[in-house]
């Protein structure tokens, strides 16, 4: 990742315009979940910054008043033409916000229409998986830094540089667990996927995309701390839950639903990150931040063996890109 290239951006941002007054994060499915952990980053560790996230068409059709030159507004797009997230970049352009795009694509229809792009990689490994999510997150501790000081700036730094490795090696390790998953898995109509933190948005993109999109199978997002207020009457023997268990500030919240899961013998994955070493690239102070990345790097391979086990590709489709809709 190039942090040169962010910290520039960011200050080219602030000396045209230093009195910016909120971070306005818009993209559409994985895009906009990728988007969800520098969203979490200002909504908790800004004390003057105004933070919101917003599918990209809601934005387009019932724009949040206020949004003009003192915003900073940051979408994505992974190929870079999706309609909505093109046509809200757009618009995001045309309010004269400042305007941040991730894409992976340097000549896709959405970096045409911004003023700051950054292309990112996919393909690669997958730590590169993480890319656009760690962008983002970049750019949400460099806008608090240089807009009012981050005092953990150099520790979270620390744990951008070991995060690829760590997902690397992790993904090594998870071949028996992930294949088991598959298996137990292939079958099920409906999975349940919970989270907290700043990887909720994981929560959501593994339901949304890679268990409803992707594979078919029906897939409710629970909040760990919501599980308790209705969800949690559907908890079952044999169940079928998924858990992505934060290292951090709201791991209790998580495990309260896992022992809860576990007493009525439901039938449940847990995805931890304090398996795969997270707090040993990221201080106390900046964890919270960084589950989001060990838990997308694990669950792609999980996500993988699933697809094996089924029968059914990841790139297998109904309607999308078959359809006009």
């Amino acid at each position: 990742m190039d942090f040169e290239k962010v910290k520039s951006i960011v200050s080219d941002i602030k000396e045209k315009q230093p009195d910016i007054d909120r971070v306005m994060f818009v993209g559409c499915g994985a895009s906009m979940a990728d988007l969800y952990p520098g969203y979490y980053f200002v909504s908790h560790e800004s004390t003057k910054l105004l933070s919101s996230i917003h599918t990209a068409n809601e934005f387009n059709y019932d724009t949040p008043k206020g949004v003009g030159e003192h915003t900073i507004v940051i979408t994505a797009s992974l190929g870079g033409s999706t309609p909505e997230s093109v046509a809200a970049t757009k618009k995001a352009r045309e309010l004269g916000t400042h305007l941040i795009t991730l894409s992976m694509a340097d000549d896709s229809p959405i970096i045409k229409e911004t003023e700051y792009k950054v292309i990112h990689g996919f393909h690669e490994n997958y730590a590169a998986k993480t890319e656009k999510m760690s962008y983002c997150l970049a750019f949400a501790i460099e806008i608090v830094k240089q807009f009012e000081g981050y005092q953990f700036y150099d520790e979270a730094l620390a744990a951008f540089n070991g995060m690829p490795d760590l997902i690397e090696n992790a993904v090594k390790s998870v071949g028996p667990s992930a294949k088991e998953f598959g298996d137990k898995y292939k079958d099920e109509k409906k999975i349940f996927v919970l989270s907290s933190g700043a990887s909720l948005g994981v929560a959501y993109s593994t339901a949304s995309f890679l268990f409803m999109e992707m594979q078919w199978i029906a897939s409710p997002t629970v909040h760990s701390g919501e599980y308790f207020h209705g969800p949690f009457e559907l908890t079952e023997k044999d169940a079928p839950y998924l858990l992505f268990m934060n290292d951090g500030s709201t791991r209790h919240l998580d495990a309260r639903a896992l022992t809860f899961l576990q007493r009525f013998d439901a039938q449940v994955t847990n995805i931890d990150a304090k398996d795969y070493g997270l707090n040993e690239i990221a201080s106390d102070n900046v964890i919270d931040y960084f589950n989001p990345m060990i838990h997308t790097g694990v669950m792609r391979v999980y996500a993988e063996e699933l697809a094996k086990a089924r029968k059914h590709p990841l790139t297998k489709r109904r309607y999308m890109w078959k359809l006009t809709y």
